[in-house]
């Protein structure tokens, strides 16, 4: 049966096509693949679509983002059909009420999309899980979160200097796409924690800042590599603002903390107890306004809300004494990571 697609159409040269897409501002300043009807349409049918079904609404911008907008923008960023379906979760994602478009889509914060991919799909389309780790050289991690930034350019209308504002980008804003290495975790995967079952597949998006290396080769134990950690986050950026982190624990941290026993749920919990910082250094280091006060030495303010904020991830290569947090984007409140299933 025929598929009726209702975007416009425009009759171009093959050997121009590419050139034609920058000269309508649609492409992220790569080049990018023409979205041909027949691209599309082989695009919607991988995931079973109606090009017409809304998979998003946009609140604040009023924009219903269809099947057949999402599929244009992810033949233009190099994905094949079968990693058509992950790219329609994460728009779903960042569609959510929680993840609160407006303000990582306007801020001049300048936030990504970080996106998590669990379950079978992360190993089926070989999506990143381990050495270089947010780096390139994976086409479905490259390519999926290219997609959703294009949708975020072209169908919501966040581009940089108009509606995004950001006073400084960094390079998750053209991809920022990790797997969790499930296969050699011996923790539960987050999609699990998160509700879902072990055998389904699932994109968690965050709005985030870059990632923050740390390094920790000392530490026989688990409390030895996490305070490094601890110490790390606790005087990092907005120091008691993010609504939320992730905490990407490459392969020999793992088998160090898991060495030690510990569970997600005490990582989780130590790094809620170290990272607190008290008022006074929080003033002093002008992070709070205000002089000041007594007592204030003694006042402690967490760096997000609740232990369970802190979202942890086994991922990275299986040798280096490194390891990385992420920080989520914008106040307590703003915005929250939301995870959706990938319907195959």
């Amino acid at each position: 049966m025929a598929v009726e697609l209702t975007s416009k159409r425009y009759r171009v040269e093959d050997i121009d096509a590419v050139e034609f897409c920058y000269q309508q501002g649609w492409t992220d300043g790569l080049p990018v693949i023409p979205p041909t009807a027949d691209r599309v349409t082989t695009m919607l049918a991988a995931a079973r679509l109606d090009p017409k079904q809304e998979i998003a609404f946009i609140t604040h911008r009023s924009v219903s983002i269809t099947a057949e907008k999402v599929a244009i923008n992810a033949v233009m960023a190099g994905c094949r059909p079968e990693y058509f379906s992950v790219v329609v979760a994460a728009v779903e994602g960042i569609g959510d009420p929680a993840w609160s478009y407006h303000g990582p889509g306007t801020s001049t914060g300048g936030a990504a999309v970080l996106m998590i991919v669990n379950g079978p799909i992360a190993r089926q389309l070989d999506i990143n899980s381990g050495d270089n780790l947010f780096g390139p050289g994976w086409r479905a991690s490259l390519t999926l979160g290219r997609a959703l930034r294009l949708v975020m350019r072209n169908v919501c209308g966040s581009l940089p200097g108009l509606l995004d504002r950001g006073t400084l980008g960094h390079p998750g804003k053209l991809s920022y796409v990790i797997a969790e290495n499930e296969a050699e975790s011996p923790w539960t995967p987050l999609h699990v924690e998160r509700g879902f079952r072990p055998e389904q597949s699932t994109v968690t998006v965050m709005a985030a800042e870059g990632p923050h290396q740390f390094y920790n080769q000392l530490s026989p134990d688990a409390e030895g590599v996490l305070t490094t950690l601890a110490d790390s986050m606790q005087h990092s950026g907005g120091a008691g603002r993010q609504p939320q982190y992730v905490v990407a624990l490459a392969g020999e941290h793992m088998r160090t903390i898991a060495g030690s026993g510990w569970t997600k749920k005490e990582i989780r919990q130590f790094l809620f107890d170290h990272t607190k910082n008290s008022l006074a250094h929080l003033k002093r280091t002008n992070r709070m306004p205000g002089p000041v006060q007594p007592g204030d030495d003694a006042k402690l303010r967490p760096l997000v809300a609740s232990p369970d904020d802190f979202l942890i991830l086994a991922a990275g290569g299986r040798a280096g004494a490194f390891s990385s947090f992420v920080p989520g984007w914008g106040s307590v409140t703003s915005s929250r990571a939301t995870t959706k299933e990938v319907k195959q």
